[in-house]
């Protein structure tokens, strides 16, 4: 998937464009990168609504006429709403420990009750009570002592009112799930998970199967922080340069 197009990266749920530091570090000097912050987070904590329509209109906007798209997590959820959204301009995907949504009914709203509470919780108990419990989840508890570092200094750039906003307005219970339209993306597309994330290795796999041109990487060793605790391979996913 080698492009010298520049590249525009989403970064996941409580975090901000610095998540993605460790990944440019590792690319080219001479490439573009553009890492803006999603609605809800950092610089865009206060921006209102937190959509998915308002956050795909943001990207947009500040992106390239052609770019590499890469989104982690939430961002990759992000991601695939833009690139739906203007396939023409988005010239490779990479998708980072994502997925397309929760198919069953039932299932996504009892993923808005919980992200309800969550948010509740966030706004009475704030940010630093937030980043304790959030990084030590079980999606997080085996990161290694830097990744949850650069975690919670990133948690730190944001605040509990966007965050409690972006729970309820892009969570994962409030996203209409998109794999029947994944046959839509024919651009050149990698699905990057983490050897250690096993619930998102079965969603990697049908990301895969589903995309017209995707092909899948497990990065061995790491969990679900894929940009803090491995940027090389991330970096390489996004260079073209991952093995399948």
């Amino acid at each position: 998937m080698p492009s010298s197009d520049p590249i525009v990266l989403l970064h996941g749920f409580a975090g901000t464009g610095a998540t993605w530091d460790a990944v440019r570090a590792e690319l080219d000097a001479g490439r573009t990168v553009h890492t803006p912050d999603l609605r809800g987070h950092g610089r865009r904590s206060a921006v209102r609504p937190v959509s998915f329509a308002g956050c795909v209109a943001d990207v947009l906007a500040d992106a390239p006429p052609r770019f590499v798209l890469g989104g982690y997590s939430q961002g990759g959820r992000v991601a695939l709403h833009v690139a739906l959204a203007a396939p023409e301009r988005v010239s490779a995907l990479v998708l980072l420990a994502t997925m397309a949504g929760l198919e069953d009914h039932e299932a996504r709203a009892a993923r808005r009750r919980s992200d309800t509470v969550l948010a509740l919780k966030l706004q009475r108990d704030g940010l630093e009570a937030f980043a304790a419990d959030w990084t030590t989840q079980p999606l997080f508890a085996d990161d290694p002592p830097a990744a949850r570092a650069a975690q919670v200094k990133d948690i730190a750039r944001c605040s509990a009112d966007g965050l409690a906003a972006a729970l309820r307005g892009i969570g994962t219970g409030e996203m209409l799930p998109l794999w029947d339209r994944l046959g839509e993306l024919t651009m050149p597309t990698t699905v990057l998970v983490g050897e250690r994330d096993t619930k998102y290795q079965a969603l990697g796999e049908r990301l895969t199967t589903l995309l017209p041109d995707a092909t899948l990487t497990i990065v061995p060793g790491a969990g679900h922080g894929l940009p803090r605790e491995a940027p090389p391979a991330v970096a390489a996913a996004l260079a073209g340069d991952a093995a399948a």
